[in-house]
């Protein structure tokens, strides 16, 4: 006879929230989840994991990888995914919307193409120390940019700056 612990239901609920917002939800062999939605014709996909301690590794993987990092119950997890569409719904307002998808996707790309350079490479302290001032210049436009532009996401605070 098949039996659910109560950290089962409420995680099958928080799997029928994100289905109720439109989203599709596959379970691979239970540990491991894959979420899917549309806008329009933006796809925003995330996978979860249920780590051995009982937290969730999630990260958006579409339109471009980022982590969200270790979450502590299934609750999170599904707030983070609404709060993530909500801002991917708010950001699609913008006449500049695809060309900060592709300016993201370029990030990623980057962060790829300095990992292939330090673990395929031996890269010098100095070109080590010219790659860490040019982050530290984006960084700084970043803030900058960040600082003469309105804010248009209330619900939740940046993370990074």
């Amino acid at each position: 006879m098949s039996y659910m612990t109560i950290r089962q239901i409420r995680h099958e609920m928080c799997l029928n929230k994100l289905r109720e917002l439109g989203c599709q939800v596959a379970s691979i062999q239970g540990v491991m989840f894959y979420v899917k939605y549309t806008l329009d014709e933006l796809k925003i996909e995330y996978m979860y994991h249920i780590n051995p301690d009982n937290t969730y590794y999630l990260e958006r993987i579409k339109p471009y990888v980022v982590s969200a990092g270790i979450l502590e119950s299934e609750d999170e997890v599904v707030n983070a995914i609404i709060i993530d569409i909500e801002q991917f719904k708010n950001a699609k307002h913008s006449k500049n919307f695809k060309a900060f998808i592709e300016v993201d996707t370029e990030l990623s790309k980057a962060v790829r193409a300095f990992e292939d350079l330090y673990l395929y490479y031996n890269i010098s302290r100095e070109d080590t120390e010219l790659i860490k001032k040019e982050i530290n210049n984006v960084m700084e436009l970043l803030i900058e940019v960040k600082n003469r532009s309105d804010r248009v996401f209330f619900k939740k605070e940046p993370e990074s700056f």
